[in-house]
C-alpha cells in the first residue's frame, strides 16, 4: 500500500479520518469483524466504513471481514502507530472492569427486553454504555439518598443505576407500556428501588415526578423538538433546578452539523449551561449512520431555566420523532376537519371540547387542551364531552377517558381505535362502542358489592392521589377500621400506589387494580 491510499483515506474522512484509520487498524489485527461492530468500535459512520471495505477488499466470511496476516503488513507501515480505537475524554472507562458482573447482567436484561419501536426512535444502548452512565453519576455526583429520574428509558439505564447505586431512588417516565412493565418486573425480581410512571411527555410530566429528582438522565429522539421537549421535562422533574443536573445523550451525523446546531439552540433557548460534553460516550446497537455513537452532555440549569421551560415547553408538543405518524403534525383533532365528522360532533352537542378542534365548530362551547385535561380535573362536570386525539397520541386514550367525569364521552381518533386494547378499568367505568374512527364511552352505574364500590371510587377520582382515596374507601366499607390499619392494608396490597395518581399508572398496574382492591379488602377484614 502506498501513501496515496493513506491520503485518500484521510481526505475522505476529513478531520474525522482518525475513526476510519482506527477501523483499518482493527482489520489489520487478523480478527473477524462485522460492519456493525467496526462502526460501534470506532464511532465511524457506516458509509465511511463501507467505503473503507471497498477500498481495501478484505477477506470475507458471511457478514464478517478481516485482512489476513499476509496482507495486513502492507497497511501497518504507512498507517503508523496511534490509530487504535479509544474513547476520548472518558472519565469512567477505567472503572468498568470492576463492574463486569453488572455488565453481564445488563447484557441479559437488554437482550430480553421488548424490541425497540421505530416510530419511537428506539435504538438500544450497549450494556457497557448504560453501566458507564451509572458510573459517571457516582463519579461526578453524590448519589446516596439522591433521586434519579430517567426521562424515557428504553435503554434500561434505570436498572443500571439502581444496581450500582442501591442507595439512590430511581424513577422512570415512559410512553411505552411494554418497557414500563418490563422494568417493574425485573426491578421486582432484583429487589431494586425503581418506580415507573406512564407519560406522553407532549402532554406533561406525571404529577408525582414534578420537582422530584436531583439528577435526570435522557436519551431522547434526535430532533430539535425531541431533545428540547425531553430536556424541558427533565428540568421540570428536578426539585432544585439550580443544584440539579440533566445528562443528555445526543449524536448527529458528521454530514449534518446544522442539525446539531439546531439541537444546541433548543438547549440554549432553555438557558442551560454546558458543564461538560464527553464525545462518543454512548454506543448503540444500531444508529450506524451516526457511527453508533452519541455524545453525553452534562447540563446545568440556571436561574433563568425554569421560566424558559415554562414559556417554551408547550411549543414542543407536535412532531418530535424522525419517523412514523408522530414525526409529522397530524391534522387538528386527527381528522376532525372532515365536514361529516364536524356535523356529527355538532349533533352530539358536547358541553366541552377537549383537544384541538376547528375554531368554527361550536364556537360557544368551552374548550380545554389535552395536557390541561390530564393535569387537573375540569371545574364542572358536563354531561357530554368530545375529545380529539391526534395521530401519534392514541396511547393517551385510556387516560383521557378516565380523566372525564361526564356521562357520555366521544373520542375522535386519527385512525380506527383498537378498543380491545383498552385497560380493564376503562370498561369498569364505561360501556364502549366503536364506529370507524369514533369511540363512544357511556358511563356505567357503579357496582353494588364492596370490591366494585372501592374500585369505582378510585376510577372516578383519577386526578387524586390513589392511595388516599383507597384508604378512605376502605374505612367507609369497614367503619371500625382506623386510618393506620387502612394505610397498612393499601401498602401491603399495592406498594406501588403511594404518591401516584391513577392517570400516571402504567397499563399493567391499571389491569392489576381490581385484584389489588380485593386483596386490600381481605387484609382490612383480617382474612
Amino acid at each position: 500500500m502506498d501513501q496515496d491510499f493513506v491520503k485518500r483515506l484521510s481526505a475522505a474522512g476529513g478531520m474525522d479520518a482518525r475513526r476510519v484509520h482506527a477501523a483499518l487498524t482493527l482489520l489489520c489485527d487478523g480478527e473477524w469483524w462485522t460492519l456493525a461492530d467496526l462502526v460501534r468500535a470506532t464511532a465511524a459512520p457506516r458509509r465511511a466504513v463501507e467505503g473503507l471495505l471497498r477500498e481495501v477488499a478484505p477477506e470475507r466470511s458471511g457478514e464478517r471481514f478481516r485482512l489476513p496476516p499476509g496482507r495486513a503488513g502492507e497497511f501497518r507501515g504507512p498507517l503508523g502507530a496511534g490509530h487504535r480505537p479509544f474513547t476520548p475524554a472518558d472519565p469512567v472507562e477505567h472503572l468498568l472492569p470492576a463492574h463486569a458482573e453488572v455488565v453481564q447482567r445488563l447484557t441479559r436484561l437488554i437482550a430480553e427486553a421488548p424490541r425497540g419501536r421505530h416510530a419511537l426512535d428506539h435504538v438500544a444502548a450497549t450494556p457497557e454504555t448504560v453501566v458507564r452512565r451509572a458510573l459517571l453519576l457516582g463519579a461526578r455526583f453524590w448519589t446516596p439518598g439522591s433521586r434519579v429520574l430517567c426521562v424515557g428509558d428504553h435503554d434500561l439505564t434505570s436498572l443500571a443505576v439502581a444496581l450500582i447505586h442501591p442507595g439512590a431512588e430511581v424513577a422512570v417516565a415512559d410512553v411505552d407500556e411494554r418497557i414500563l412493565a418490563y422494568i417493574d418486573a425485573r426491578s421486582g425480581e432484583l429487589g431494586l428501588n425503581v418506580r415507573t410512571r406512564w407519560a406522553d411527555l407532549r402532554l406533561g410530566l406525571p404529577a408525582s415526578l414534578r420537582e422530584y429528582a436531583d439528577l435526570a438522565v435522557t436519551d431522547p429522539p434526535y430532533t430539535p423538538e425531541g431533545v428540547g421537549l425531553f430536556v424541558a421535562r427533565a428540568v421540570e422533574g428536578l426539585r432544585d433546578p439550580e443544584q440539579g443536573r440533566v445528562l443528555l445523550a445526543y449524536g448527529a451525523s458528521e454530514r449534518t452539523p446544522m442539525l446539531a446546531l439546531k439541537v444546541q439552540n433548543s438547549l440554549h433557548d432553555l438557558n442551560l449551561a454546558y458543564e461538560a460534553m464527553y464525545p462518543d460516550f454512548n454506543r448503540y446497537l444500531g444508529a450506524e449512520a451516526i457511527g453508533s455513537a452519541a455524545d453525553l452532555y452534562v447540563l446545568r440549569p440556571t436561574s433563568k431555566t425554569r421560566p424558559a421551560v415554562a414559556a417554551r415547553v408547550e411549543r414542543f408538543g407536535a412532531a418530535i420523532y424522525t419517523q412514523g405518524p408522530q414525526a409529522v403534525e397530524s391534522r387538528p383533532g386527527g381528522g376532525v376537519d372532515d365536514a361529516a365528522l364536524q356535523a356529527e360532533t355538532a349533533a352530539f352537542a358536547p358541553g366541552l371540547l377537549v383537544g384541538d378542534w376547528p375554531a368554527a365548530l361550536l364556537p360557544k362551547a368551552p374548550r380545554v387542551r389535552l395536557a390541561t385535561w390530564l393535569a387537573k380535573p375540569y371545574a364542572t362536570s358536563p354531561g357530554r364531552v368530545a375529545i380529539a386525539v391526534p395521530a401519534g397520541l392514541e396511547a393517551s386514550l385510556p387516560r383521557l377517558l378516565l380523566a372525564a367525569r361526564a356521562g357520555h364521552v366521544r373520542a375522535l381518533l386519527a385512525g380506527q381505535p383498537a378498543d380491545a386494547a383498552l385497560p380493564e378499568p376503562v370498561r369498569v367505568v364505561y360501556d364502549v362502542t366503536v364506529k370507524g374512527n369514533v369511540l363512544d364511552a357511556v358511563r356505567r352505574p357503579p357496582a353494588a358489592d364492596d370490591e366494585g364500590r372501592v374500585l369505582r371510587r378510585l376510577l372516578d377520582r383519577a386526578h387524586g392521589k390513589i392511595a388516599n382515596t383507597w384508604r378512605e374507601s376502605l374505612i367507609e366499607v369497614h367503619g371500625e377500621l382506623t386510618r393506620n390499619q387502612a394505610r397498612e392494608a393499601v401498602t401491603r396490597a399495592a406498594p406501588w400506589a403511594e404518591g401516584v395518581t391513577l392517570l400516571e399508572l402504567p397499563a399493567h398496574r391499571l389491569d392489576s387494580l381490581r385484584a389489588a382492591v380485593g386483596a386490600s379488602l381481605r387484609l382490612a377484614s383480617g382474612r
